[in-house]
């Protein structure tokens, strides 16, 4: 049996490559903001000994969130793992054995869409923010993009490209 959310209704208006693709614009935004912050140079005194190199690791951790998010995408939308492993530089077996966990997780989450905490009381949602609440990520992620001058003064540049779900 599965679980309702209190988001259903709306997840259902996307198709679940569109879903995926929201999740992968949110952690492109992370990974921008993160390497934001690496750029201003005025506060280096102030940062302990090896502090550039942490928040540089950070990035790297959220670039690699990232491209598992765009994995997950390129599934969704029907990318073979030879296709995507080309442009990897790697083989098919070895990008599927590398992102077959994050696809699985993906999938289940739409199965199972909460786990408990460890108190046992609080149910945590199992897909990310972007995809289970995507009315929100698209007004945030539209607002992103539109204040960078992304999608040339398009108030849509991200929520205008997504593909909704085929009516049942």
């Amino acid at each position: 049996m599965t679980e309702t959310t209190p988001y259903d209704a709306d997840r259902a208006r996307f198709s679940r490559s569109a879903l995926a693709r929201l999740v992968l614009c949110d952690h492109a935004v992370d990974v921008s903001k993160s390497a934001e912050g690496l750029v201003p140079t005025g506060h280096d005194p102030d940062t302990g000994p090896g502090g550039r190199v942490s928040q540089a690791a950070q990035l790297v951790e959220l670039a690699e969130r990232a491209l598992a998010s765009a994995v997950i995408y390129e599934r969704e939308r029907g990318s073979s793992w030879g296709e995507i492993a080309s442009y990897l530089g790697i083989g098919a077996e070895e990008a599927e054995e590398r992102f077959a966990t994050d696809v699985d997780r993906w999938k289940t989450a739409f199965e199972v869409p909460y786990r408990l905490d460890e108190t046992g009381r609080k149910r945590i949602p199992q897909l990310p923010t972007a995809a289970y609440d995507p009315v929100w990520a698209c007004k945030h992620l539209d607002r992103w993009a539109y204040l960078r001058h992304l999608g040339v003064n398009d108030r849509d540049a991200v929520s205008s490209g997504l593909d909704t779900a085929a009516p049942e």
